[in-house]
Formats: C-alpha cells, sequence, structure tokens
C-alpha cells in the first residue's frame, strides 16, 4: 500500500504546486522560504522521480508540461486537505482576528458593497483589513483557482457559465441606464446611435457589455472614449455631449453630485446579477463565509435598486 509514496520525498510537493501556481522559480522560492538553487535542485529530484519534464522555460516563465498540467488539480487538492487537517484553524473569532482579505473589485462593485460594508464591520469586526484588487478578467477564475485571491466582486448577464470549483453567492441585480448632459431633453434609439459614447471598460475588452447586444440587434453606436475606471466619466458627460451608459444605481448617485439626466436605454438589454465569486477549498474557509455573510446583509439592509419613474422617457 502506498508502494509510490514510500519512495517519494513529499517535501517535493508543494515545490511543484509553488511553481505550477507561480510560473516561476524565483517566485516558488520566495515563497517556501527556499534559495532558488535548492528548490531547482528539489524540481530536479523530482522530474527524475516522475521521468518528466514538468516544467520548461519560455522567456521568464516556467510552463508545465502536459503531465504538469495533469498532476497539479490532485497536488494542489491533496496539500490543501493536509493543511487543513494536519493544522486545524484555530476558531474564526470577528472581534479579535485581524484577519486580512485580498479582493478582486471593479469600481463599480467596491462602489456599491464598500461603504455598507465598512460600516457594519466598525463594532463587529474592528481589526479585519481588505486588500482591494483590480479584477483582471470576470471573473478573475485563475487567480481564485490559484488561491491568489480570496473573492472576486463582479457580475454575470443571464445563461453565464460557472465554474464547478466556484461558489457564487448573487447578491443584487442592476440594469443599465444612460447618463447625458443636463441639457439634453430627449433620448430615443435615433439619437442614442447618433451621438458618442463613453464606455467603461474594466477589463481593458475590445467592447463594451452593450456593444454585443448592440450587434445582435444590427445595431452599432460611436465609441469616442473607452476607460478602465468609471471614476471620472460622469464628470465627462456633464461638460460633453456625449452618453454614457451606466448602472442603474451607480447613475442615482451620481446624480447627486455631476450635473447629468438620467435616461432609460431606448433598446432591450438583459439585466445583470452582482456576485460574490470564491473557491470552494479556500484556504480562508470559516473568515470566507464570515465576511461573505456580513456582505449580503449589508446588501439586505441597504436599498440597491433605482426605480426607473426617475428615469426621463427618451
Amino acid at each position: 500500500m502506498h508502494h509510490v509514496l514510500r519512495r517519494l520525498d513529499l517535501n517535493l510537493l508543494p515545490v511543484f504546486d509553488a511553481v505550477f501556481r507561480h510560473n516561476s522559480v524565483r517566485l516558488a522560492a520566495i515563497e517556501l522560504s527556499m534559495s532558488t538553487s535548492a528548490l531547482s535542485h528539489a524540481l530536479s529530484r523530482l522530474r527524475e522521480f516522475l521521468k518528466d519534464p514538468l516544467f520548461y522555460r519560455d522567456g521568464h516563465k516556467m510552463c508545465p508540461s502536459v503531465y504538469a498540467c495533469q498532476l497539479a488539480p490532485y497536488i494542489a487538492e491533496a496539500l490543501m486537505a493536509l493543511n487543513k487537517h494536519l493544522c486545524p484553524a484555530q476558531p474564526f473569532n470577528p472581534r479579535t482576528s485581524d484577519v486580512s482579505f485580498k479582493i478582486a473589485v471593479t469600481d463599480y462593485t467596491a462602489f456599491c458593497l464598500f461603504p455598507g460594508l465598512m460600516k457594519a464591520l466598525k463594532d463587529e469586526a474592528p481589526h479585519l483589513s481588505f486588500e482591494l484588487c483590480h479584477l483582471p478578467h470576470n471573473p478573475a477564475l485563475n487567480e481564485l483557482l490559484a488561491g491568489e485571491i480570496d473573492m472576486a466582486l463582479s457580475f454575470s448577464e443571464p445563461g453565464g457559465l460557472n465554474h464547478p470549483d466556484l461558489e457564487e453567492t448573487d447578491l443584487f441585480s442592476d440594469e443599465f441606464v444612460v447618463i447625458s448632459t443636463e441639457q439634453r431633453s430627449s433620448l430615443d434609439l435615433a439619437e442614442y446611435l447618433s451621438a458618442g459614447h463613453l464606455v467603461v471598460t474594466p477589463w481593458n475588452e475590445k467592447q463594451g457589455l452593450l456593444d454585443s447586444h448592440l450587434e445582435r440587434l444590427g445595431l452599432k453606436r460611436k465609441v469616442v472614449i473607452k476607460t478602465p475606471s468609471m471614476l471620472g466619466a460622469p464628470f465627462i458627460i456633464a461638460e460633453s455631449e456625449l452618453l454614457m451608459a451606466i448602472p442603474s444605481y451607480v447613475a442615482s448617485k451620481i446624480s447627486q453630485t455631476a450635473k447629468v439626466r438620467i435616461f432609460k436605454l431606448p433598446f432591450e438589454a438583459p439585466r445583470f446579477t452582482v456576485k460574490i465569486y470564491s473557491h470552494k477549498r479556500s484556504g480562508k474557509r470559516e473568515p470566507t463565509e464570515w465576511i461573505k455573510s456580513k456582505i449580503v446583509r449589508s446588501v439586505t439592509e441597504k436599498e440597491y435598486c433605482y426605480t426607473s419613474a426617475e428615469c426621463r422617457e427618451g
């Protein structure tokens, strides 16, 4: 029984896992507190034992072989299980814990969720901290699977694909509306298509979400500005003739500070759902589940909607 494991130095498995996740001997050595030469020697021993190159250098990256890609999920799962059961974590106490969460966000999801969350945590979990990072793509699948982030706050449209290793927690639904300068008095489809548009592309995607819907309708809008950040966009709209499609919750808040007018979209587009994405085998399982519950509660205690009655009819 376990004839392979009896011959294998199990200390080599974290080496494999770290190189696979980082695609780098140097970064793997830093994570494991080893010298690069020691890690390279350990990797050579594993290659010899498994009779496979495992990784090959491509520029500055260590790329996995086919066999390494097959092994990686099993090794990662085994290491995570051993870490969990051999070193059981202390019960999570939010009042005393100083856990730090790394969460991938967009401007939109941070704007919607963190004001209410931080207010809710002020007394109940005063020592928790957060590192918010740019969501590199939707829904940061690779980063979640590699354990580089604890959660991702993003959104999806109806019919989006689900990954079997990710948990999705629905928070609220929203829809796009259009903001323009206060001087505009109406907005129909012809006016929408003839105007210039500012489009927020948080993942530097080639086209905005609504452009895909317009394509299916055989229509196209004129994009004048593309930006990954939503922060300055409404103030550009207030001083120009451009239009901007923006989630209705943000529009309702922005209209209180920027001199803009809100209109309904002059074409049909599906609502989208804001979600928490997390890994089913998170290394911070109990703290992660607790903070997810607090996010959900902060949403239910706050009105995340925008009534269409406040939009002017185009």
